[in-house]
């Protein structure tokens, strides 16, 4: 039996379209040619069979595809529902019709142009009874998916608090990803995931989406492969219709949508697909590198044409990033140069600066961005871009001291988070007992038993005794007014807030905090989430412990937050941007800053270990896709210590920075921190006559020796590694240093 996938597959297909009009030729003054730059001119005029356009960042991809489009249509080529344009996002979609409707007018409103979602859902509506569906059919949201397969894991006997149904859902989403049906789902892959069952879930779950009607974001991909399977004719009738085929974005495909763009090019084989491999940093949900680069394999005698001319960053920003990305072995290659003429006198090397902790992170950004805003720069075209979401914390926490507007892009602000709005009601529920709404909102998260019956009797106890809810409850425990299982669950949590609250006055409130989120089951229930941002919500947990060893007390702290989030209110248009390096791709500022550049940070340690090489090399990406978000001014930070749980850690620069060529970079690092390897590294100006020692193989100290620091302080000598000291300090925890910053006691 033949490949259904094969592209070699040559059997006639049944529906033959009408021929379009014979190709006129295009001027060559037409508006979409002006302009263009001879790797752009050849990828909007080379029309015909397989192209893929390396499209590096700031190089004009939008234009190309538009273009492109418009080359088509002009020429004849196709009528304009003969062509397909797959974008991956509704904005982007929207943006490719105005633009094409400039060019051409309105032939452009019967393209086939949107998502993949989009397309297939319009593909769906009109053969829906061939995959088990009606044409009415619902598209079921995520409470909706969760819902429905946790009524078939009840039914089934599945218990849900040992295999969480986010944990199964995100499995089966990963199947669907990849084009696979239930059918096609092997014992091997399923593992001991739900006992062993989850294929068996997965098949259940979707005869129940067939029952109601409905299917979730993954089916319409699934859904139409399966239906192009099993109807030959159908696939024949859309693979005649589209004679032009054009995908943005093709770097962040799935295997689904790779399966089902290969299908429909087979007859006319005039596909373009724009992408950069060097960007591709969306694996975890679901993206395929490979997808990019194995097109010429899928596609023999395909044209790659290479758009390297930036019209975005600076020379040395362009040359830092192509540097950092050339030491990825899994990339097609391609350098990008300056596409616009840039006046040396005003073009500023790449700053890396080393600082000694977070807090001097955030104040060194800070200072600098004022420092721009000064000089007439809008804060608008600023924007700070980090790893991970708790980095983002000292950041906020700094802009609002200081009275500088920010927004959060691509997601709440730290404090608004759902999980710290959970955690700082436990918190308050244990400073402040009388404080209702804190109780309501943790008393049954997570889940204890506790149903909607017996939560409303607490607040019947409440409101006819005048009592707060805490108390309430702890009367109504006491009775025989509960059933004996949300009585028990009840109890429990009563006696738990007591006994934290009991240690309030004897435990270090940091140490507290981690107690109160372990013990309350809390960070558990995020840990055994398998949702994709589970895990950077517990790193937001823990970065809310460390946030509370920068206060005297519980009490302090919580103020501090309340006066945080009223200040918060701003109406300033002209803010500048804090957001994630995944949120950022596609965007562009005049300044970036990107803190964070450390070992286990960033690159992320969760990446590297559940990655391997192929994490390690997307990581690289990520960092070269914020490399060049930056038009003008770029500066990354790294801290030589974190505080982790309220204990500083000594850090280690980033791989990433000995990875920037030197040319291109100018380096500082403070006083005594130790510069990682790199070669020039300089002081900033201010401390500019405490010059770095120059490196000796052994040092003067011994084990056990008590020595003083000028910024730590007192600290006794823990290990000696040639000229650097690892000194337990008596009140900053342990850290690496070198010798010539520390004396003898």
């Amino acid at each position: 039996m033949s490949d259904p996938f094969s592209l070699d597959d040559e059997s006639p297909a049944p529906f033959r379209p009408a021929p379009p009009r014979p190709p006129v030729a295009v001027p060559a003054d037409a508006p979409w040619l002006a302009g263009l730059n001879p790797e752009q001119h050849q990828a909007v005029t080379v029309t015909d069979g397989p192209v893929l356009v390396l499209s590096g960042a700031g190089t004009g991809k939008t234009r190309v595809l538009t273009s492109r489009l418009a080359q088509i249509l002009a020429g004849g080529r196709a009528q304009p529902w003969q062509c397909l344009a797959v974008t991956f996002t509704n904005k982007a979609a929207r943006e490719m019709r105005e633009r094409v409707g400039h060019l051409v007018g309105p032939a452009s409103e019967s393209l086939w142009l949107g998502t993949f979602h989009a397309l297939c859902v319009r593909i769906l509506r009109r053969h829906a009874e061939a995959v088990g569906l009606k044409s009415n059919f619902t598209i079921l949201d995520s409470d909706d998916q969760l819902r429905l397969l946790k009524q078939v894991m009840e039914a089934e006997g599945i218990d849900a608090k040992r295999w969480p149904a986010q944990a199964i859902m995100g499995t089966i989403q990963r199947w669907k990803d990849r084009g696979q049906p239930p059918d096609k789902v092997g014992g091997a892959e399923a593992g001991d995931l739900a006992g062993g069952r989850a294929a068996d879930l997965y098949r259940l779950y979707q005869d129940r989406l067939r029952l109601v009607n409905a299917c979730d974001f993954g089916d319409l991909l699934l859904h139409c492969l399966t239906l192009f399977l099993a109807r030959p004719d159908i696939l024949a009738d859309y693979q005649g219709q589209f004679r032009y085929i054009l995908v943005d974005e093709y770097q962040d495909t799935n295997v689904a949508q790779y399966l089902w763009l290969r299908l429909l090019a087979q007859k006319h084989r005039n596909i373009c697909c724009v992408g950069d491999d060097d960007q591709s940093i969306y694996s975890w949900r679901g993206a395929e590198v490979g997808n990019i680069l194995k097109f010429e394999r899928d596609f023999p005698g395909a044209r790659v044409i290479r758009l390297e001319s930036n019209y975005r960053s600076t020379p040395h920003i362009l040359a830092a990033a192509s540097h950092l990305i050339a030491h990825n072995a899994g990339r097609l290659g391609k350098t990008l140069r300056p596409g616009l003429a840039h006046d040396p006198d005003q073009t500023r090397k790449v700053r890396v600066r080393g600082v000694w902790d977070g807090p001097e992170e955030a104040r060194v950004v800070v200072d600098e961005i004022e420092a721009q805003q000064r000089a007439g720069q809008s804060l608008a075209g600023m924007a700070i871009l980090v790893r991970a979401g708790f980095q983002t914390r000292e950041f906020e926490e700094r802009l609002i001291t200081t009275g500088v507007p920010y927004r959060v892009l691509g997601g709440p602000r730290f404090y608004e988070r759902q999980e710290i709005r959970d955690a700082m009601a436990y918190l308050r529920l244990v400073n402040s007992p009388d404080d209702g709404l804190a109780f309501e909102r943790v008393v049954n998260l997570p889940k204890r038993g506790l149903g909607d019956a017996a939560l409303q009797m607490v607040h019947t106890v409440a409101r006819a005794r005048g009592l707060p809810l805490f108390e309430a409850a702890r009367l109504l425990v006491e009775t025989d007014e509960l059933k004996p299982k949300p009585r028990t669950a009840l109890t429990r949590f009563c006696d738990d807030v007591l006994r934290w609250r009991s240690n309030l006055e004897t435990m270090d409130h940091p140490q507290l905090a981690d107690l109160i989120l372990d013990e309350s089951g809390y960070v558990e229930m995020w840990k055994a989430d398998k949702s994709p941002d589970a895990p950077g919500r517990v790193e937001n947990l823990g970065e809310l412990v460390r946030a509370l060893g920068e206060y005297d007390s519980l009490e302090q702290f919580l103020d501090h937050v309340a006066l945080v989030m009223e200040n918060d209110s701003r109406t300033d248009t002209d803010k500048v941007v804090v957001m994630t390096l995944h949120g950022a791709k596609g965007l562009e500022f005049d300044s970036v800053f990107l803190p964070g550049w450390e070992e286990g940070v960033f690159p992320h340690q969760r990446a590297m270990d559940e990655g391997g090489l192929a994490g390690l090399e997307e990581e690289r990406r990520l960092a070269y896709v914020g490399l060049t978000r930056a038009r003008r001014n770029l500066l990354i930070t790294f801290a030589g210590n974190r505080r982790i749980y309220n204990q500083w850690q000594a850090s280690l620069p980033s791989r990433f920075l000995d990875e920037l060529p030197e040319a291109h970079v100018e380096r500082q690092a403070d006083r005594g921190l130790h510069p990682g390897g790199a070669p020039s590294w300089k002081r900033p100006a201010e401390v500019a006559t405490w010059a770095v020692p120059e490196r000796r193989k052994t040092s003067d100290f011994d084990e056990g020796s008590r020595v003083l620091h000028p910024k730590f302080g007192p600290g006794t000598v823990l290990a000696v590694d040639g000229d650097k000291l690892e000194i337990a300090f008596d009140k900053a925890g342990t850290k690496k240093v070198l010798d010539s910053f520390v004396e003898l006691m």
